[in-house]
């Protein structure tokens, strides 16, 4: 009997180490950067479970891999939130078992019923931001007050944008008075032409890191996304911020956990841990968008605190939030950003 018994009593014990050890890890699928390193050592430490950080370069990536995935091989998600929309409008993301998350009156409700999870059945907000533009007033003759000085000839050659067709076209838009969200083929391909105009002025696109050509003075105005907006007036608090007077297109990252996630429970506990006041603080200090924590703003840094919560004066009634919009005024706006790029010589 024992020379029976002692190799299922071990096949047993094999099979619930490896049982423990998937349980173990937990696979976060977002963008590089998302959080400071301290943070991911911490959960690590505090709770036994290993992340296994994995990257994605945009919202469409990660959307094209969740779907093969059928909703599974990650447990936990962040990205945009128009890319949330459409995840779980095609049943990728599971309901949030709000009672796990002990932290969750910690989250600040201007950022929740958004158009992409208005019910917050889905979602956690995790960092929010705002089209900016920054300058340096050393270089640049002008006030630049609204996205239409972004057309000044005196900014030729200077100017650098990030690499987002939907936001840099909807400047044009806004100079028009329209909504970042038409469906309008005649409204898109005026701003279309209109970009055109303002193609000498551009001596660079690039999505990551553009605060470093500001800093450097390889170029003299940007328009920005948040985090970069952060980076540069922490390093370079001379520069000027804009919040153009057309209106400001407006977004929020969120979280949520897919639908057939391996190790959802691993994820709950992740979200509770950086839902933590004090965490959730040292998360936005380094991630550079605005705190959605409410809970977290009275420890972020005095130098930051500025920088990390909406400003004021800026409501619904002067940003929009850029949505998913008609695949016929998508096509469009992809045919526009290509001829617009070609234009500046990109």
């Amino acid at each position: 009997m024992k020379k029976i018994v002692l190799p299922v009593l071990m096949l047993g014990i094999i099979l619930l180490s490896a049982g423990c050890a998937k349980k173990s890890q937990f696979t976060l699928y977002t963008w590089d950067g998302m959080f400071p390193q301290d943070i991911l050592s911490g959960f690590e430490k505090d709770t036994g479970i290993k992340i296994n950080y994995v990257n994605f370069d945009t919202d469409e990536t990660m959307l094209m891999k969740l779907q093969a995935a059928k909703g599974g091989s990650y447990d936990l998600v962040i990205a945009d939130d128009y890319i949330v929309q459409k995840s779980i409008g095609l049943g990728l993301a599971q309901k949030l078992d709000k009672p796990k998350l002990v932290n969750y009156k910690n989250i600040n409700p201007v950022y929740q019923k958004q158009f992409f999870d208005p019910t917050d059945e889905y979602t956690i907000p995790y960092g929010a931001g705002i089209q900016t533009i920054v300058y340096n007033p050393k270089t640049v003759k002008i006030n630049i007050r609204r996205y239409s000085d972004l057309w000044n000839q005196s900014l030729a050659n200077s100017i650098g944008l990030i690499g987002n067709p939907r936001v840099i076209n909807g400047m044009a838009l806004k100079v028009l008075g329209c909504s970042y969200n038409t469906n309008n083929l005649g409204e898109i391909q005026k701003a279309g032409d209109l970009m055109k105009i303002m193609a000498p002025n551009v001596h660079l696109i690039r999505d990551d890191n553009l605060q470093d050509e500001l800093i450097s003075g390889e170029i003299s105005v940007a328009v920005m996304y948040t985090s970069q907006a952060t980076n540069t007036m922490v390093q370079a608090p001379d520069m000027k911020m804009v919040f153009p007077e057309e209106g400001i297109g407006f977004g929020i990252m969120a979280s949520f956990i897919p639908s057939r996630a391996p190790n959802a429970e691993a994820a709950y506990k992740f979200l509770d841990y950086i839902l933590d006041a004090e965490r959730g603080a040292r998360c936005f200090e380094s991630l550079g968008y605005y705190c959605t924590w409410l809970a977290s703003e009275p420890y972020i840094k005095p130098e930051m605190k500025n920088l990390l919560t909406l400003p004021q004066g800026l409501n619904a009634g002067n940003m929009e939030m850029i949505q998913n919009i008609s695949p016929e005024a998508e096509e469009l706006h992809n045919k526009i950003w290509t001829e617009f790029k070609t234009a500046c010589g990109q």
